[in-house]
């Protein structure tokens, strides 16, 4: 059905407000960019290599903007999510092989969420680390009943507030300890000091440019926009407002991130102890004062509750487009979460492994990337939204740099280099 004259010729005013009714979607996926193992590989890079990394994150935002746009488009335009268009391609054996793969990606996610919720729990309540995961986990429940109950916009709601919560706890320490701009516009030159440097920037990859973030956001997008009128014109109003939400998301995200590595830079260097989160929360408490120290606990503790919500969310609608199995949320946060609290039951070092889940994403991101590249490219399947040649290049480049990155980082692991 066409559009009317009327609808045409609205209001600048009404149009931009019906554009920002659009956005949400892109601000959930982003809490994947601001979980805790964003914060164990940004504060371990900062306090060891000062602004040296600070380049790795400005590239990786970039990368992600790019991808997470992608993907929307990608839900926008077909109506349906990666691993449903993926799930409809590969044969019985594929799609169990590419599942088993992308279900290590949103096990070694939600290993990371629940284990920061936890040691937030810790440095506010002194919570044991296994009882704090299991709070963590009750308390993601609840938010995913509100998904479930009362649909995706309020839940976009209660994550988009999260998300603020998140962004004063992590910058507001820069207001006492701003970064020095010299070093700051050192650390935008692309270098690397040894193989730890790299081992780090693998993380810091994996932990920014997140495969189970690719796999949503194209839900996300789906989700959001079923059943509305599907004309040519109101498409393209779709795919522009899509594109609105992925840039001011990823740019709240992106700061946040870019700010941890900056506090942790001015704050932390030369501080022994502060190669974890712990270590970390302390010498910011002792430099900045005890109430930065409570902020910044807090906004880990929100992190930890809204990403876990989120990659519950992810893993369920993996599963789903794959395997074709739909398994509640509940059902599903409750499965998710044992690996979790038995690494904290057994001693595993809790910033240690949070920073080892993010190099498995990091392993995880082409096998998302490159589906998501070729679907995008596909006319057939996009029509006048396919990608054009501009942004296929970039794709391609951000694609070949994460797998040349994460090649170096395999041969450095196995030669004992790393």
């Amino acid at each position: 059905m066409l559009e009317s004259p009327a609808t045409r010729t609205r209001s600048p005013k009404r149009s931009r407000g019906g554009r920002l009714l659009l956005l949400g979607p892109a601000f959930v996926a982003a809490i994947a960019y601001v979980d805790p193992g964003n914060v164990a590989a940004n504060l371990t890079s900062g306090a060891t290599y000062g602004y040296l990394l600070v380049w790795v994150l400005v590239a990786a935002n970039l990368m992600a903007m790019l991808v997470q746009y992608q993907s929307a488009k990608l839900g926008v335009v077909t109506g349906k999510s990666l691993p449903e268009l993926l799930g409809r391609r590969f044969v019985t054996s594929g799609r169990r092989l590419y599942w088993a793969q992308a279900e290590l990606v949103a096990m070694a996610t939600d290993l990371a969420e629940v284990v920061g919720g936890a040691i937030a729990l810790n440095l506010l309540f002194h919570v044991p680390l296994p009882v704090g995961g299991l709070i963590v986990g009750v308390a993601s429940m609840a938010l995913l009943a509100v998904q479930n109950r009362h649909g995706q916009r309020h839940f976009e709601a209660i994550i988009i507030l999260l998300l603020l919560v998140i962004t004063v706890g992590f910058l507001a320490g820069l207001v006492l300890s701003p970064p020095d701009p010299a070093g700051v516009l050192s650390g935008l030159m692309p270098r690397f000091e040894g193989s730890h440097s790299l081992l780090l920037a693998a993380g810091m990859l994996g932990a920014t440019v997140m495969p189970h973030a690719i796999y949503l956001h194209s839900q996300l997008a789906k989700d959001r926009h079923t059943g509305a009128r599907r004309t040519r014109e109101s498409l393209r109003r779709i795919v522009r407002a899509t594109r609105w939400d992925v840039v001011a998301a990823l740019l709240l995200a992106g700061a946040v991130n870019i700010g941890m590595l900056l506090l942790a830079a001015s704050t932390l260097g030369g501080v022994s102890g502060t190669d974890t989160i712990e270590g970390a929360h302390a010498a910011i408490a002792d430099s900045l004062g005890p109430v930065t120290g409570v902020v910044f606990a807090v906004g880990l503790l929100a992190s930890g509750l809204a990403s876990t919500s989120v990659g519950a969310y992810a893993g369920a609608a993996i599963m789903h487009g794959l395997l074709h199995v739909r398994i509640p949320l509940l059902a599903r946060r409750v499965v998710s979460l044992i690996p979790a609290i038995v690494l904290l039951t057994v001693g595993v070092d809790p910033t240690w492994a949070l920073i080892v889940s993010q190099v498995v994403l990091s392993f995880g991101i082409p096998f998302a990337l490159i589906p998501l590249l070729r679907l995008t490219a596909d006319k057939s399947l996009m029509g006048e939204h396919r990608d054009r040649l501009p942004l296929r290049l970039a794709a391609l480049a951000s694609a070949v740099l994460i797998v040349a990155l994460n090649a170096v980082l395999l041969w450095l692991t196995a030669t004992g280099a790393a």
